[in-house]
């Protein structure tokens, strides 16, 4: 019987930062597959807090692989966005990072998954911050990504607009007030694994 594998590369939001390892959204998705029947190895995370597209690249570039991944996942931005780096910069390291992405999901395009970044202007973090410029320069980054997807052929998932939506984020947010929670990791997971089933049928 196949077992599958998993690649997740990203940041904090993919660490989950601010909750325990098994509720971060790779492993809660691993989770909810194995209770859909199907056979997963835990996930391989390569993904660090405060990490930006060319920290994360740089590691790809040091980092042994397996020869193949099932489904690999990729959320990264936040962190350019954060420290006012700039956005063609951004579409180029992403860019590559997707490219490799898809090289170590064996050329599979729909077997690589985007993941929009979290507007984590809506947090306690952002209240002394200037949330509209925050709002507006992650949805910059989340247009050059999804554009990207659509370039690349390869699946991508809206995490951003339910939590802005939501107007209830209490239960979302972990308790540093800046990342969220496992119930709003699961909204996550639950998105996520729509699309690998989809695959897998």
């Amino acid at each position: 019987m196949h077992i599958y594998s998993y690649l997740a590369l990203g940041d904090s939001y993919t660490i989950g930062e601010s909750v325990d390892l098994a509720k971060n959204f790779p492993y809660q998705l691993v989770q909810l597959l194995r209770k859909k029947g199907f056979n997963f190895y835990a996930p391989e995370i390569i993904a660090k807090t405060g990490w930006t597209t060319d920290e994360l690249q740089m590691t790809l570039g040091n980092y042994s692989f397996l020869s193949k991944y099932d489904f690999v996942s990729l959320l990264i931005g936040v962190n350019n966005q954060y420290r006012g780096r700039d956005a063609i910069e951004y579409k180029e390291q992403f860019e590559e990072i997707l490219k490799k992405a898809i090289e170590l999901a064996n050329g599979k395009k729909e077997h690589v998954i985007i993941v929009s970044i979290p507007d984590y202007s809506l947090t306690p973090f952002a209240k002394s911050m200037d949330r509209e410029k925050i709002s507006k320069e992650i949805e910059v980054f989340n247009g050059i990504n999804k554009a990207l997807s659509i370039q690349y052929k390869v699946q991508y998932v809206d995490v951003s607009s339910a939590f802005r939506e939501n107007k209830d984020l209490v239960d979302l947010i972990a308790g540093d007030g800046l990342h969220p929670s496992q119930k709003e990791y699961a909204n996550w997971a639950e998105k996520i694994v729509e699309v690998i089933v989809s695959q897998l049928k």
